[in-house]
């Protein structure tokens, strides 16, 4: 496997990103841009990407409180605020990465994904909705109440944690928004689990999730659970 942290152009400056593939020559593998969630470009989304490509995928987790000028708070600020309008230079920064991963000489540029979890999630939705992906997955994202928002949008795959006391309600309304636009999807509800099932934090995060209200912690079974449903899914959707 072949890692590499990148640095990729942008409208409005450079962004940060990492790169896992296979590192294996030849072949036109399927891309996933991998978003992460609040904390932004850490050790564990970069576990994510690598898992990927572990799978054959080429997968490129861009940072998106790299770009731009400003403290780390403002740039989250920001990045939040266009996750709650739905416009602004995240959704810039995401298209700049698929742009990036859709040119590399080993990605079959027709067939991307995007994979998001909580913040990265909401993300992922609604860019999907907008850009040229074949398969999107959401994992404990927030749901747009208004379904116009994500008309448009590829197949979808998800995951929410039946004891996440903020997020679990988002499963349903995603389950409504896309048996009413007549999309295929597969979004499932893990009984067991709670709010970020999926990420394995450090201690200080750890820490910081453990008494929010989302009651969250990593669960190994349903994040197993998850990954072969989202790998089927892409494979399925991405013609592997």
């Amino acid at each position: 496997m072949l890692t590499e942290d990148v640095r990729l152009a942008t409208s409005d400056g450079e962004l940060s990103a990492y790169l896992a593939t296979t590192g294996q020559a030849g072949g036109s593998r399927p891309g996933v841009i991998v978003l992460h969630e609040l904390f932004g470009l850490n050790d564990d989304i970069r576990r994510i990407a690598r898992r990927f490509a572990e799978h054959d995928y080429v997968a490129l987790a861009p940072d998106l409180y790299s770009a731009g000028a400003g403290p780390r708070l403002l740039c989250i600020r920001r990045t939040m605020a266009a996750l709650r309008s739905g416009t602004g230079r995240a959704f810039d920064d995401i298209e700049a990465a698929r742009q990036w991963l859709a040119a590399r000489p080993e990605v079959d540029a027709s067939r991307l994904a995007v994979a998001g979890f909580c913040m990265g999630g909401g993300f992922a939705i609604l860019y999907a909705a907008r850009g040229p992906i074949g398969a999107v997955a959401d994992f404990y994202g927030a749901v747009p109440k208004e379904r116009e928002a994500i008309e448009g949008i590829c197949p979808v795959v998800g995951g929410y944690g039946g004891q996440d006391r903020v997020f679990s309600g988002h499963a349903e309304r995603l389950r409504g928004h896309l048996k009413e636009l007549g999309v295929e999807h597969e979004v499932t509800i893990y009984p067991d689990a709670g709010h970020s099932f999926m990420n394995q934090y450090g201690r200080l995060q750890s820490l910081l999730v453990r008494f929010s209200p989302m009651t969250a912690a990593h669960h190994e079974p349903s994040a197993e659970a998850a990954w072969t449903s989202m790998l089927g899914f892409f494979d399925r959707h991405l013609g592997r």
